[in-house]
C-alpha cells in the first residue's frame, strides 16, 4: 500500500441548462405577477410537434415536481421539465417584442434545424463534449 495521496480534483461546475437574458427575465416575473392562481414558476418543456419535430412549451407551474430543473436567474423562476433537459443545456432564453407580436425566444446550441413557419425545431441531446 502506498502513503501517496492523490490530490482531491476541483469540482467542475455543471453547466446551466438555461440562462435568462434580462428581457427574458422580467417577462416572466410580470406574467407570473398577472396569473390568476398561485404558482412556483414558469415551466418549460418540449412536445413532438410541427414539421421539425419539437416545439417548446410554456404554461405556469402550480407546483414543483421532484425531477423538475430549477433556474433561478435574476429574480425570475423556471422549473424543467426533467424530459427536456438534455435537449435544453446551454440554452439563452430570450425575450422580444415588435411592431407586430413579442415573444419567448430559444437560443438553443442544441438546435440542428427548424421549419421554415417557426412553429418547431429539430434539437439532438447535448453531449459530454457540448
Amino acid at each position: 500500500m502506498s502513503d501517496v495521496q492523490t490530490p482531491a480534483r476541483p469540482k467542475r461546475e455543471r453547466p446551466k441548462v438555461l440562462r435568462l437574458t434580462d428581457a427574458a427575465a422580467e417577462q416572466i416575473k410580470t406574467v407570473m405577477s398577472r396569473a390568476d392562481r398561485p404558482v412556483v414558476g414558469l415551466r418549460v418543456g418540449l412536445k413532438n410537434a410541427g414539421c421539425a419535430g419539437m416545439s417548446y412549451t410554456l404554461d405556469f407551474a402550480d407546483k414543483q415536481n421532484p425531477l423538475d430543473e430549477v433556474v433561478e436567474d435574476k429574480g425570475a423562476r423556471v422549473l424543467i421539465d426533467p424530459k427536456a433537459v438534455l435537449f435544453l443545456i446551454g440554452t439563452e432564453m430570450d425575450f422580444v417584442k415588435d411592431k407586430m407580436q413579442s415573444r419567448f425566444i430559444f437560443n438553443n446550441p442544441n438546435q440542428t434545424d427548424a421549419c421554415g413557419c417557426g412553429e418547431s425545431v429539430a434539437l439532438k441531446a447535448a453531449t459530454k463534449a457540448d
